[in-house]
């Protein structure tokens, strides 16, 4: 079986390299081949341009940046509904906008293929040890027929419904990582603030009630300095903006998502600090 995957950024790299341990053959294209270079290595294929990929695999798999980067994959010239064939399955994995999600299904219906939203959580460690945890939308028979590979990249892998339905569970994940990152920016500031120790904040942390994967993950690598992408910050502040939006066209008011958005716009904007890490976050304070 052949697997087209677009996007070898930090999360695709390490999803490509589990689709390859799995015994997948990988085609691969990404905007910059330098950036595709450590795949390429380990075995995968490149290919010119998104149409090739699709004209060339049984699965396509993409996962970019932002909604304006998944639309131009698929709708763009060369992009991917330009070299479609029958039984292709269309992945996104993108954290994007519920109703792109929706258009890219009806497209790919009105074109006899199949076409699923399955954004993901856990960032860079868990797309290098192949543990992410994987939010389907799409029908339940598209769903069991990409249940192998999603296994390939993820520990946990649900169906939560229709189309659009992977990035809105998604919009839940984001929304409660939003509170758990400003708590510990905020709970490590306090504590540096206050003169305690804050290796021993972090582990006490870790084995409390205020236990969480923030912390967990990114307290050390804050402790030392590391604010290496695991998760860029300008890409979190763009799921924030998602969720926001999403929730305004359901009549929702979410103020602590909204204050976590505002924090994260002052660091990728006002500091200019949006490659680094979400954890970068607390630089600004």
């Amino acid at each position: 079986m052949k697997i087209g995957f677009i996007g070898t950024g930090v999360m695709g790299t390490g999803m490509i390299n589990n689709l390859l341990k799995a015994g997948y053959s990988v085609l691969v294209y990404n905007r910059t081949k330098s950036h595709a270079q450590s795949v390429l290595q380990n075995g995968a294929q490149w290919l010119e341009n998104p149409r090739e990929v699709a004209q060339n695999s049984d699965f396509v798999i993409t996962i970019v940046g932002f909604p304006k980067d998944v639309r131009e994959v698929y709708f763009g010239e060369n992009g991917i509904f330009e070299g479609i064939h029958s039984n292709l399955m269309l992945i996104d994995m993108t954290t994007s906008s519920p109703n792109l999600a929706k258009e890219i299904a009806k497209k790919a219906q009105n074109e006899g293929i199949s076409a699923l939203d399955a954004p993901v959580s856990g960032g860079d460690i868990g797309a290098k040890n192949g543990t992410l945890t994987i939010m389907v939308g799409g029908e339940k028979s598209d769903f069991e027929r990409a249940l192998p590979v999603l296994k390939a990249m993820g520990k946990s892998v649900r169906l939560f419904g229709d189309s659009g339905q992977g990035q809105n569970a998604k919009m839940v994940n984001q929304i409660m990582v939003a509170g758990t990152m400003t708590g510990m920016v905020e709970a490590l500031f306090y504590a540096k603030s206050a003169n305690l120790d804050l290796s021993n904040i972090v582990e006490m942390i870790s084995g409390g009630a205020a236990q969480n994967w923030s912390m967990d993950n990114y307290g050390p690598r804050i402790l030392k300095g590391d604010y290496k992408p695991g998760f860029a910050a300008k890409h979190f502040l763009k799921d924030l903006r998602i969720a926001i939006d999403s929730a305004n066209e359901m009549g929702l008011n979410l103020p602590g998502t909204k204050t976590a958005e505002d924090l994260y716009q002052k660091m990728v904007n006002e500091y200019q600090l949006g490659d680094l890490g979400t954890q970068g976050l607390i630089k600004i304070y």
